[in-house]
């Protein structure tokens, strides 16, 4: 294709080239013959014609014929006494013409310059030709020259082409290769990165952090199934030994049984489940958000009324009234799992404060607790993320809770923040924009 490409180009340029050639030997002959009129006519207005000088009749490599021609179109001067016929009809000529054909007793080789002139005498006709065979023939040996040497770039280009381009595709094979050959158990290979810094070098990096990325993701995904495996686990055992207990043991299937062990564990799996099928609509394609306008004091004023009734902390409020636009029960939701968060590691007490800039709400949860170091303030909304080694039903839940508020946060543009509160423990800021979340691409319903 290159070949065929740069042999286009070369015709069209070559014979461009031929045609400019051709046009500026023509254009330099017609000069050279009109320069020779003028000297002649000059002459003529000084003198006769009879005593013009030789030296002006003369011809040499530019000129080939001369002539001076009367008015009743006789040959009165010519540079050869052979021209005894006008090159050019005196009545065709006009004021004065150049590079016209001669008439039709002459070679059509000749190109003839040409002006009438008035003297003493009469008018006469000042006639000089040059033959174009010479500018002929040097076109036609450039040609030959570009046939003979056009073949000749076209190869060379060509091969140059398919080596340099071979040598860069080696390096593209390479990085296929390299590809084709990690699996799932080899996600921590990466590809080859060329030494030069062109395209396919970035190419590689960018290969490479592709494969990072596909490695991390591996990862999570692996250990988020076995967390999920973990968590399920517990439930589903307990859940088992019951009904295998009252399959034996028919008498102890008693209504402290079923509220007690059974309806709690099976509470507890069917939130888990909930939980990880709305991560996973958010990981697909988002949460598909059902937004209008939004209260979201009586959100704060609901989950706070809610933390009151179960007791076990004290409840401080400073709520403003702030309206936006939303998705009320996923907003509630996220407001829910941040105070119950709170309220799992308070001391003592919480507060919720909300305070509205005119275009951003703020959602502030304070707690009395021990905090969360900043090292792990970006952590704990990953899944299954609990700060307590022992992993205990009693303060960290599943450890999904802050990664679906974060979800469904990032869904309404805003942003959740941990800092530390007055208190000394943690601080949650729910920042959202009062206008609400922008178009959302292809939602998913909520499987929750």
């Amino acid at each position: 294709m290159a070949a065929l490409v740069l042999g286009a180009v070369l015709l069209v340029a070559s014979g461009a080239m031929l045609w400019f050639l051709d046009r500026s030997l023509e254009r330099e002959m017609d000069s050279a013959t009109m320069a020779r009129v003028d000297t002649i006519a000059g002459e003529l207005t000084r003198t006769s014609a009879g005593e013009l000088p030789g030296s002006l009749l003369s011809t040499d490599g530019q000129v080939d014929a001369v002539q001076v021609i009367d008015g009743q179109g006789r040959v009165v001067r010519a540079s050869d006494p052979k021209l005894v016929l006008p090159l050019l009809d005196p009545g065709t000529v006009g004021n004065q013409v150049s590079g016209v054909e001669p008439n039709g007793d002459y070679d059509d080789d000749l190109r003839v310059s040409a002006r009438t002139v008035a003297t003493r005498e009469g008018p006469f006709t000042v006639a000089v030709a040059s033959d174009d065979e010479a500018a002929e023939h040097a076109v036609r040996r450039v040609a030959v020259l570009i046939a003979l040497g056009g073949p000749v770039v076209v190869a060379a280009a060509a091969m140059a082409t398919y080596l340099l381009v071979g040598r860069s595709l080696r390096s593209v094979e390479a990085i296929r290769s390299q590809v084709a050959s990690i699996g799932a158990a080899r996600l921590s290979r990466r590809v080859p990165v060329p030494v030069a810094r062109d395209e396919i070098a970035r190419l590689a990096e960018t290969m490479n952090d592709m494969l990072a990325r596909i490695e991390a993701g591996h990862v999570a995904q692996r250990r988020f199934v076995g967390d999920a495996s973990h968590e399920l686990r517990s439930p589903l055992a307990a859940l088992t030994a019951a009904l295998e207990l009252a399959r034996d043991r028919p008498e102890v299937l008693d209504a402290e049984l079923v509220t007690g062990t059974l309806l709690p564990e099976a509470e507890r799996m069917r939130t888990l489940i909930a939980d990880l099928l709305t991560l996973a609509a958010a990981d697909e394609n988002g949460l598909e958000l059902r937004t209008g306008d939004v209260d979201l004091d009586d959100l704060a004023e609901e989950a706070a009324a809610a933390l009151r009734a179960r007791g076990g902390c004290a409840v401080r409020t400073d709520i403003r009234p702030v309206r936006v636009i939303g998705d009320r029960p996923r907003l509630a939701r996220a407001l829910r799992n941040v105070v119950e968060n709170a309220a799992a590691h308070a001391g003592s007490a919480v507060a919720i404060t909300l305070e509205d800039s005119g275009t951003r709400a703020r959602v502030i949860v304070d707690d009395d607790g021990s905090g969360i170091p900043p090292a792990d303030r970006e952590r704990v909304f990953g899944r299954f993320v609990r700060l307590d080694p022992g992993r205990g039903r009693a303060t960290g839940g599943a450890g999904l809770g802050l990664a679906i508020v974060a979800e469904i946060v990032s869904a309404h543009g805003g942003s959740v923040t941990i800092g530390e509160s007055p208190w000394g423990g943690a601080r949650f800021v729910i920042d959202l924009p009062i206008a609400g979340p922008g178009v959302l691409d292809q939602p998913v319903p909520d499987p929750a």
